[in-house]
């Protein structure tokens, strides 16, 4: 059975950059209404670096709204992103809404409910 191969401490380190030079290109240069507070989690890029999962969450905003126009933005946030690194390939981003913070948030709350309602009972 074919083992996948594992990501390379390169592409590591090129996804970090993405992260941090997109971060600040949505922050400051992107001027879409539709694009609330966000945050981005991670950047899965694909072996050859042609493509790059751009995973994000909310602080403020619509997600179906963000997401839309983060993806519309797509190519303007990459020509930036080609003018800030020095690589060969700069990838094609895909924008997708990461859930995960939201979920903790659920997690949290629901665990401090069981803890609340444990300690009324032993009263």
């Amino acid at each position: 059975m074919p083992s996948k191969k594992a990501p390379s401490n390169r592409s590591f380190k090129v996804a970090d950059q993405i992260q941090r030079d997109l971060s600040e290109l949505i922050a400051r240069e992107l001027k879409d209404p539709r694009v609330g507070l966000v945050t981005l989690q991670a950047i899965e890029l694909t072996p050859d670096y042609a493509h790059a999962n751009v995973y994000f969450s909310l602080l403020t905003g619509n997600a179906q709204q963000t997401l839309e126009a983060l993806n519309q933005a797509a190519g303007f946030l990459r020509n930036g992103l080609f003018k800030r690194l020095h690589i060969h390939t700069v990838p094609t981003l895909h924008f997708l809404f990461d859930r995960t913070p939201e979920r903790a948030a659920d997690m949290n709350a629901l665990i401090a409910q069981a803890v609340a309602s444990r300690s009324k009972e032993s009263d």
